[in-house]
């Protein structure tokens, strides 16, 4: 009977936020509480630019390089920012999520190494988003990390069964937590003696000092604009909204556009408090401290325990909400490629074996994370290319094809990361990058 209430006050709750769109945009509502109600997708998606795949790159970059790498930070943010709008663009006005809009454009062949590299990708996201939740879980409670990976399992299966009850009720969950992170970031900011001329110096100042920091920029990269996030965001904006007309749908996207710039806005300043915060408390006199554990361990003689608590509370709540949103991202993309529904649950088990098998096999939590998120820096170039490609095609959008600027901007971003990527893999098979010889 209780399951039954619950159930039926989330669907409520999904209809009355449907019914609120409606009357917002035939002008019968009007004001900022009706405005809010189309604030939801970006706010979900942004929770994967502050996972635990962040915590370990931005420790390593504030740790080892100070405020040099802030300016990764903020540029990852803003190609972030540009192709999640475009990802609900897409979503909006065609009503197909990225995923589907692939398996009706491309030839079959492409269609399975697109889905088979989002596979992967899928697979990296989550391994660093339980591995995070759980290292926060085992470092609070005491547990071996097995166990926590297992709390964490059961809490992110607690929380996506929500989502049978409508977009609203997992909308209002995840935007809760994004405020607790926020939150825990500007308690750590008041607390660590941050050096606010050389975080603005770092953060227009592009620098890599070494092949080390090419290593932890692509890491930002991989850990800030994420494959699975792009996806998603298309298919949380496709049919969120009534939409009965053109002037319905060039509202909706105005509102979409908004809710983006501010909920990654939001995700950028978030990303860069942790690079402050390790720059603070490490890169004098502890530049090597490179893990979460260990982080948090040094925080406490340094910062004190409130210090080291806020970051287990923002880590853990980091964990469980990105990897609820991971596992939403991988049945859409599953459904959208295969056009095959799983179970929830065997979505959850196999998303998170790879995470089980890093634990059992004795590797480094915090290596596997930074290395997960290279993998997702070099499979992002596929849905990247696929959204330009869509949303630039004026038979798909219409009169609302991206522009000769949004596509400059796009493919520049694209060849960024494509480049940074090369460069990469170069240095990892001793190949001689020139920028970084004596």
């Amino acid at each position: 009977m209780v399951c039954r209430k619950t159930r039926s006050a989330a669907l409520i709750s999904t209809e009355r936020t449907r019914s609120g769109m409606s009357a917002v945009l035939s002008g019968q509502r009007r004001g900022l509480s009706g405005k809010l109600l189309f604030a939801g997708p970006a706010v979900i998606a942004s929770i994967a630019y502050m996972d635990p795949g962040n915590y370990a790159t931005n420790i390593q970059a504030g740790s080892g390089y100070g405020y040099q790498l802030l300016w990764v930070v903020l540029l990852a943010n803003l190609i972030a920012m540009l192709f999640q709008a475009l990802s609900a663009r897409l979503g909006i006005v065609t009503g197909k999520n990225l995923a589907e809009m692939s398996r009706d454009q491309f030839p079959k062949p492409v269609v399975w190494v697109m889905w088979c590299v989002s596979e992967v990708a899928a697979m990296a996201t989550d391994l660093a988003e339980f591995l995070g939740g759980a290292i926060g879980l085992s470092l609070i409670f005491s547990l071996p990390l097995i166990w926590g990976m297992v709390a964490t399992a059961i809490v992110t299966y607690g929380i996506l069964i929500f989502e049978r009850h409508g977009f609203r009720p997992m909308e209002l969950i995840i935007g809760t937590m994004v405020a607790i992170i926020g939150l825990c970031y500007l308690i750590q900011l008041s607390i660590a003696p941050v050096d606010w001329s050389a975080a603005a110096a770092g953060l227009v100042t592009p620098t890599l000092p070494d092949a080390a920091a090419l290593t932890i920029a692509v890491g930002i990269i991989g850990a800030t604009v994420m494959p699975h996030a792009i996806y998603l965001h298309s298919g949380l904006t496709q049919t969120r909204a009534l939409i009965r007309n053109e002037e319905d749908r060039g509202k909706v996207l105005r509102y979409s556009n908004i809710e983006v710039m501010i909920a990654l806005a939001i995700a950028g300043m978030v990303n860069m408090a942790m690079v402050m915060m390790a720059a603070s408390a490490f890169h004098q006199g502890h530049s090597d401290v490179a893990e979460i554990e260990t982080a948090y361990r040094t925080l406490t003689p340094l910062l004190g325990a409130a210090a080291a608590s806020v970051f287990l509370v923002s880590l853990v709540t980091s964990g469980i909400s990105s990897s609820v949103v991971g596992t939403m991202a991988g049945q859409l993309i599953m459904q959208g490629f295969l056009h095959v529904r799983v179970p929830i649950w065997l979505r959850r088990l196999v998303t998170m074996v790879p995470a089980f098998g890093v634990v059992a096999l004795g590797y480094n939590a915090t290596e596997a994370l930074v290395l997960s998120q290279v993998v997702l820096s070099i499979a992002l170039p596929v849905p990247m290319v696929a959204l330009i490609v869509f949303t630039s095609r004026r038979d798909l959008m219409g009169p609302y094809a991206a522009g000769p600027m949004t596509r400059m901007l796009a493919y520049a971003g694209a060849t960024m990361v494509l480049g940074l990527n090369f460069v990469l893999l170069a240095d990892t098979f001793g190949v001689p990058i020139p920028l970084f010889r004596d």
